[in-house]
């Protein structure tokens, strides 16, 4: 069963910002987040700098490429390498995606929408039980964004995570933009979306940008975290408490200084909305 455990507020590590980190060391944030596929070799420069940071700082990972949703058997080989990542980084938490993209030994290369069906369930809480028992650890999964939806979903997506989550024992990895964009894309309510999840259940957030194509919003990580994504974060604050928040910033990555800002920026939203909640004394 998941067990929150909040660490404040982070940024991914991203090459761009290797040489800032050989150099500084991180500074100014609480923590790092790792794409876990990234790290399978456990070799070079960027081995390098993750041991560094991990020396100072709490890293989590990160998947996307499990495919918990996919009908194939799950790849042994990768959760092998997902094991041996770690067992030896020991990060706070593990997390991945609720998706499929792959069949047949081909892979999409994207983490695309499940059919929410009692089906889809069963098959999915089965795979989550195999991987979480194979790590010896419970999971975090997230809420992809998505820009179809199929016409055999039975409940909406928000029942569907909450169903998974409660059955599997894992928890859920809010991703505030993902919300935004999805709740966009399909026209439903935010406020339907978070007041559906009970707070023991979450265990991180995501805040990111996205881009608006007209018809259409795009989950893109690039630029800024927009006006309206932040409402929903606050939201999100008052309906489940200081939560682990991370920044993606993943493409057109500026400097380190600019992503940190960022991360602070989520902080003093979460100041504003619950006080000083991480500096008051157990």
């Amino acid at each position: 069963m998941w067990e929150s455990n909040s660490i404040g507020h982070g940024i991914g590590l991203r090459n761009k910002h290797f040489v800032h980190l050989l150099e500084h060391g991180p500074h100014d944030v609480d923590w790092f987040e790792v794409i876990s596929e990234n790290f399978f070799t456990q070799s070079g420069r960027p081995w390098a700098v993750l041991e560094k940071v991990r020396a100072e700082v709490p890293i989590v990972t990160h998947g996307v490429c499990l495919g918990i949703g996919n009908t194939d058997p799950i790849n042994e080989e990768h959760l092998k390498q997902l094991k041996r990542l770690v067992d030896t980084i020991e990060p706070a938490w593990v997390s991945e995606h609720f998706c499929w993209g792959g069949f047949g030994g081909h892979y999409a290369h994207d983490l695309l929408p499940l059919p929410y069906t009692q089906e889809t369930i069963e098959h999915v809480v089965s795979r989550i039980h195999y991987v979480q028992d194979y790590l010896g650890r419970a999971m975090l999964f997230e809420n992809a964004s998505s820009y179809v939806a199929f016409e055999e979903s039975e409940m909406p997506e928000w029942e569907f995570v909450v169903e998974v989550a409660k059955r599997s024992g894992c928890g859920l990895l809010v991703d505030v933009n993902n919300i935004y964009v999805s709740a966009h894309n399909h026209d439903f309510e935010v406020d339907d979306y978070l007041n559906a999840i009970p707070p023991e259940l979450v265990g991180q957030f995501h805040v990111a940008g996205h881009t608006d194509h007209g018809t259409h919003l795009l989950d893109t990580h690039v630029g800024p975290t927009p006006d309206g994504v932040w409402e929903v974060y606050k939201k999100a604050l008052k309906r489940f408490g200081p939560i682990s928040t991370l920044v993606e910033w993943d493409e057109d990555i500026p400097a380190y200084e600019v992503v940190v800002e960022e991360a602070r920026k989520a902080a003093l939203f979460e100041k504003e909305i619950l006080g000083d909640v991480r500096n008051t004394p157990a």
